[in-house]
């Protein structure tokens, strides 16, 4: 009998973007979105607010996420999503152990938490984070 894992949820998309400005203004017209360039410390990412946060920056409604733009062939130019996990570490043995492929290093994204990306075995880039406030399970 399989082992029943706990399911871990989509929380954050992020797409490519050539002109981060360009990018901020139609997504804030088009769709009201609350569009913030924190700047250089954050790699000139671009966030895109698309549903309230609480006090944790967790989206209030259920099912609703939040992202931001990178860099255009920072990631490849295809748009992906973050996976959230509880323990970074063991999740990179699982994606592994499974036929996917790391294609950086972890790195902590400060006040965020943890995250690497992978490629799945379709070849779709992915990105996983352990956020700060999750201790890892062991």
């Amino acid at each position: 009998m399989p082992r029943i894992m706990k399911m871990n949820p989509v929380v954050h998309f992020e797409m490519p973007a050539g002109d981060k400005k360009r990018a901020e203004k139609f997504y804030e017209t088009a769709f009201g979105w609350k569009m913030t360039l924190p700047g250089p410390e954050m790699g000139d990412y671009l966030l895109a607010g698309t549903t309230p946060v609480d006090k944790n920056n967790m989206a209030i409604n259920p099912g609703a996420i939040n992202g931001g733009f990178f860099n255009k062939g920072e990631y490849g130019s295809i748009p992906h999503f973050v996976i959230s996990v509880d323990n970074l570490k063991k999740h990179i043995g699982i994606v592994k152990k499974n036929g996917g492929k790391i294609t950086g290093k972890p790195m902590e994204i400060q006040g965020i938490g943890m995250f690497v990306m992978f490629r799945d075995t379709e070849g779709n880039n992915v990105g996983m984070l352990q956020p700060s406030m999750q201790q890892p399970q062991k």
